[in-house]
């Protein structure tokens, strides 16, 4: 296999037709440029140079090395110089696994000042309702940053990015509307808006309302985080949502629990070794959730 550095003797024998003034280009003794063209030589099986009084040219072998050599030249010197921008956060690629209630308050504002900032950086990003199988993914190389609510213990690397809070969200005609906040065991037996199987939000929730029995009250159940609090809204029920799933102009209403119920947001990355990721997990820190002014208020409003 032929070193990079025997076909950029190569090239630059051709481009200035004398070793000596490659062997200078290439801060090189002239010596050493001709060895590595005699192993490339025997490497090729051929000759790819003639010399003479007129100096170097190319064979026809040479000749037909060229390119590829120009190119592989090329490419090894592109990946160091994207692999140097990925290393100073300006280029490179990172892909991300975010829960998916999260795409559009916490993701997506850093994404936009990314994608102006950062134009040589490409952030590709799925949505997910499973964490298991995020981290599989995670552990595969797949993906190389997930953004969920925390699991607790884990032998991942963790940053935590945000903080949400826990609500109801319910028709507006409903009669606990009236209260600033809503205990758990109000819940008992009014009509539920939940989640599939798929979701693993569903079994968080159930977790945390082990007072309230909700196997005969679950009247619709979906795998979209946001379609829950819209389809409250219609005038379905009430569920329970991270505040992240209300968008704005809402048209139901939502309440805190009492106690408040609130979780942690973090990013999880197999190492901490990588800038790039370093770089934008700091930047969806700075950031934090973005919560719709309306639906701020709401919430503000409520607790008042």
């Amino acid at each position: 296999m032929p070193t990079l550095r025997a076909l950029e003797c190569l090239l630059a024998t051709a481009e200035l037709g004398s070793v000596t003034r490659a062997a200078h280009h290439l801060h090189l003794s002239q010596p050493a440029i001709s060895h590595q063209l005699a192993a490339l030589e025997r490497e090729a099986g051929t000759a790819l140079l003639i010399r003479d009084r007129r100096g170097v040219r190319l064979t026809s072998a040479g000749r037909a090395a060229l390119a590829e050599a120009r190119r592989a030249v090329d490419a090894a010197e592109d990946a160091i110089r994207l692999a140097r921008a990925a290393g100073e956060g300006v280029g490179g690629t990172v892909r991300v696994e975010c829960a998916q209630s999260l795409t559009v308050g916490l993701l997506a504002p850093v994404l936009a000042d990314w994608h102006r900032d950062r134009p040589d950086v490409t952030i590709s990003f799925r949505e997910s309702t499973n964490l298991e199988k995020s981290f599989a993914t995670l552990e595969s190389g797949e993906t190389d940053l997930l953004l969920f609510a925390d699991p607790g213990k884990t032998e991942l690397t963790t940053t935590t990015v945000a903080e949400e809070e826990i609500v109801v969200a319910l028709p507006a005609s409903h009669p606990l509307v009236a209260r600033p906040a809503i205990r758990p065991r109000e819940l008992q037996g009014e009509p539920f808006v939940h989640f599939t199987a798929e979701n693993g939000l569903g079994s968080w929730i159930e977790e945390r309302l082990d007072e309230v029995d909700l196997r005969k009250s679950v009247v619709a159940r979906t795998a979209v985080t946001t379609h829950a609090p819209q389809l409250a809204a219609t005038g379905l029920g009430v569920t329970v949502v991270p505040i992240s799933a209300i968008t704005a102009g809402f048209p139901g209403v939502i309440r805190p629990f009492e106690p408040r119920w609130r979780r942690r947001l973090v990013a999880m990355t197999a190492t901490s070794r990588d800038p790039l990721i370093a770089r934008l997990v700091g930047d969806l820190r700075a950031a934090g959730l973005r919560v719709p002014d309306d639906v701020a208020q709401q919430l503000t409003s409520a607790k008042a």
